[in-house]
């Protein structure tokens, strides 16, 4: 059903078609978006699975997500209110949905309303002190007053106090670990509250506790569905500052709080303000620099999934093997270290899509790593086990 230009809503055999594709190994984000490129359908994907791994070298058969865990994910998520809106609907946040790592499928809890509103984030330390917690809470409910949600990671210390103080106009909580996973637990009252008017996402399955590994992925959506990054009391070792760093990468702006020099949590946002964060001590200054990019209404953007058609130049995937010495030239250029794929594909003598299919096959037989700015590089043999 089509709902305007580059939108769609899909049915229900294609939601389950790419909540399996996801779920299935070594299928991230962006490999994703290779596949329905590549193969011009989540279905079509599912079949060409197998072959693609096996000609990347895969040791072992790979683990393909069951239609019937699928189900069951999505009949359990409906029951406790989740809606899993894929990249490309028109619910999904136009902002996040830019970003070259969005999730193809986000778990919504709450208002879908709250994702659609211009949005800032403010993050900072766990273990914050009084003055920050004080200047949280007012820096969000001044930028709720002004017409933003505020975004944050339902983290103890700033995050909380940033949703609490903007319960009235909105807030979204981005969730390290299942949607019915809430960490810390002792926030969960807090989210409770935050579904009232606002809403949590996540783009974990159901019932995953979340790792360490999973934070900085919560950290990339937390920068990604806002237009600018505030940071208060961070630690010169933070996660808040890996949320900067992605903010960098997204073009997001970077706002911080100064503090005291003595403080050990104000290292890192003060070091942030001599770098070329814009310094921030009201919301004004916040909103300052964000009214001029808004100029207007924010317009939703096509996150670059071929929901209908595969790009021009590569075409719909039919079972066709690469050169069959296109395997043996690119892993020869392919190392530990990353490369640009426009220098592979100079290096290597073989056509983009050619290359294109080649790190496909790689990267789900678990021997590639993709990196950010459009770098891949060789799996270790400890990475692909």
């Amino acid at each position: 059903m089509r709902v305007g230009a580059g939108q769609r809503i899909l049915n229900e055999k294609e939601r389950i078609d790419w909540l399996r594709l996801i779920r299935s190994d070594h299928v991230g984000p962006r490999t994703f978006r290779a596949l329905l490129d590549h193969c011009g359908s989540a279905g079509a994907a599912l079949e060409a699975l197998p072959e693609l791994a096996r000609r990347g070298g895969a040791a072992r058969r790979m683990r393909i997500f069951p239609r019937d865990a699928a189900l069951r994910e999505l009949d359990a998520a409906r029951l406790l209110g989740v809606s899993h809106v894929a990249l490309g609907e028109p619910d999904y946040p136009p902002r996040l949905a830019a970003i070259d790592d969005a999730p193809p499928l986000l778990a919504v809890r709450g208002v879908m309303a709250a994702l659609g509103a211009p949005a800032v984030a403010i993050v900072g330390s766990r273990n914050a002190s009084a003055a920050g917690i004080r200047i949280a809470e007012r820096l969000a409910r001044d930028l709720g007053a002004a017409g933003f949600a505020v975004v944050s990671g339902l983290a103890r210390g700033i995050d909380a106090a940033a949703h609490r103080a903007s319960l009235a106009t909105g807030t979204v909580a981005a969730l390290a670990g299942g949607p019915d996973r809430i960490y810390p637990p002792d926030n969960a009252a807090l989210l409770e509250a935050i579904l009232r008017g606002g809403a949590a996402i996540s783009e974990m399955p159901l019932g995953w506790e979340p790792r360490p590994r999973d934070f900085p992925r919560r950290n990339r959506l937390i920068s990604g569905l806002s237009l600018g990054v505030v940071v208060i009391e961070a630690a010169q070792r933070s996660g808040s500052l890996i949320t900067v760093r992605f903010a960098l990468e997204q073009g997001r702006e970077v706002f911080a709080v100064p503090g005291s020099p003595l403080d050990p949590r104000c290292e890192g946002s003060n070091n942030l303000i001599k770098q070329g964060a814009t310094m921030v001590t009201e919301a004004a200054d916040v909103v300052a620099v964000l009214q001029p990019i808004l100029g207007g209404p924010i317009v939703a953007v096509d996150g670059g999934v071929r929901l209908e058609e595969p790009p021009a130049g590569i075409a719909p995937y039919a079972g066709e093997a690469p050169p069959t010495d296109a395997h043996a030239r690119m892993l020869a250029l392919l190392g530990p270290t990353p490369i640009m794929l426009d220098d592979l594909t100079r290096l290597s003598g073989q056509t983009l899509a050619t290359v294109h299919t080649v790190l496909l096959e790689l990267e789900l037989a678990g021997r590639l790593i993709r990196h950010r700015g459009g770098m891949v590089s060789l799996a270790a043999a400890d990475d692909r086990a």
